[in-house]
């Protein structure tokens, strides 16, 4: 693809479920006085697709969003995150650069299975050519730290740092290709701690804890680590719509929470999917409070559709402690708002479909687990002083007030 781009108010959106058979989905355009993108189906897909999100209906309309400074419903996911915003300002010449551009030049190597593309009527994305591999892990290290730093990166480099590999944060990252197969690679942004490091020990006492989580992996560099996240939004050949508990809640006009979305997954998942699934929200929701996970914003949930139409939940990923200490969750969580308390935790439990008894030995279970952070983190490597300064925020009593 050339540097040079000329601004142009549409550009197609194109379905990349299976990649080797784009479909197009409709046009995508500026509104709002440029400020939004909204969506209009093509005839084609409201005959044979589906609906991205409850708020974007198979109907023949011009869909805008309700909010400036955001696209319309599970288009918002497309976006880059704030990082690959970042990466998008310093690496790619542009007249203009507004919320169409970004969602053009995230590239085909985006979170999800939607595609933005400059030709209407072939998918025609906005790519850097095939992922690195492993062997170039350093040098993309070296990359990040140049953008971090505001230096120049030499041309070379900048094909290292891909901008719409992630669903949200601002956290610098980028893609490789790793054992047959693409991850999602995030780097520290300082030196006082390790955070990659930790939020890969954080991931694995999540799954001791019977949440399933994505795939994590620790790689040491010169100075420190990345972590490196299995892609969950790919299944071999295959790109899964992914939709944020951010579009589903406000697709349902719902409050941003931990107890809504439960509600969603009862609307949205199969039925014999849905008391499993429920559960397993709320083991989260327990595991985040007691590990001071209060980063637990909507846009680090997702859901999953499969090539066959079913959503699932997807698994856990950005779990780690913030260490803040801060008291409240991102998220609603009960009767008391958004405190992080897991009797605020067990006063909903009933809206995950859970029995107070039931609820009460999944947060004994947690409990248990989340007990042994200490040599669990040390195991991982996690340095002492490291561990002594988590320790202020992870598993305080007064989170753990029933």
């Amino acid at each position: 693809m050339a540097d040079e781009y000329l601004p142009r108010d549409t550009l197609s959106l194109w379905w990349l479920g299976d990649p080797a058979h784009p479909q197009r989905i409709g046009d995508i355009q500026l509104v709002q006085g440029g400020r939004s993108v909204g969506l209009r189906y093509d005839a084609a897909w409201r005959s044979q697709g589906f609906a991205l999100s409850a708020d974007l209906p198979l109907v023949d309309e011009l869909f805008v969003p309700t909010h400036k400074d955001t696209a319309v419903g599970a288009l918002d996911d497309a976006r880059p995150d704030r990082w690959g915003e970042r990466v998008i300002r310093k690496f790619q010449p542009t007249p203009r650069l507004s919320l169409l551009e970004y969602l053009l030049f995230a590239g085909d190597d985006r979170y999800g299975a939607l595609g933005v593309s400059l030709d209407p009527d072939i998918y025609r994305p906005w790519t850097s050519g095939p992922l690195p591999g492993f062997d170039q892990l350093e040098a993309m290290a070296d990359a990040v730290r140049r953008v971090l730093a505001n230096e120049p990166v030499p041309e070379l480099q900048r094909r290292l740092v891909r901008p719409g590999a992630s669903l949200g944060g601002a956290r610098p990252k980028s893609l490789l290709q790793m054992d047959g197969r693409a991850w999602l690679v995030k780097f520290n942004e300082d030196d006082e701690l390790d955070t990659p490091l930790i939020e890969y020990a954080a991931m694995t006492l999540a799954r001791c804890a019977g949440i399933d989580v994505a795939e994590t992996r620790p790689l040491p560099l010169p100075q420190g680590h990345a972590v490196a996240i299995g892609r969950f939004d790919r299944q071999g050949p295959w790109r899964l719509h992914a939709m944020s508990a951010h579009v589903a809640l406000r697709a349902a006009g719902e409050v941003l929470g931990y107890p809504e979305f439960a509600q969603q997954l009862r609307r949205l998942l199969p039925a014999a999917d849905i008391s499993a699934w429920q559960a397993q929200w709320f083991r989260r929701m327990v595991f985040n409070i007691l590990i001071d996970n209060t980063d637990d914003h909507e846009k680090n949930h997702a859901l999953l559709r499969s090539p066959q139409g079913r959503w699932s939940l997807a698994p856990a990923f950005d779990v780690l402690p913030t260490a803040q200490g801060l008291g409240y969750q991102q998220l609603h969580v009960g009767e008391a708002g958004t405190e992080s308390t897991l009797a605020n935790a067990l006063s909903g439990a009933a809206q995950f479909g859970l029995k107070p008894a039931a609820a009460r030995e999944v947060v004994r279970e947690i409990c248990a687990v989340v007990d042994g952070w200490v040599p669990h983190f040390r195991a991982c490597g996690v340095r002492e002083a490291e561990i002594e300064h988590l320790a202020r925020f992870i598993n305080r009593q007064a989170v753990r007030r029933l």
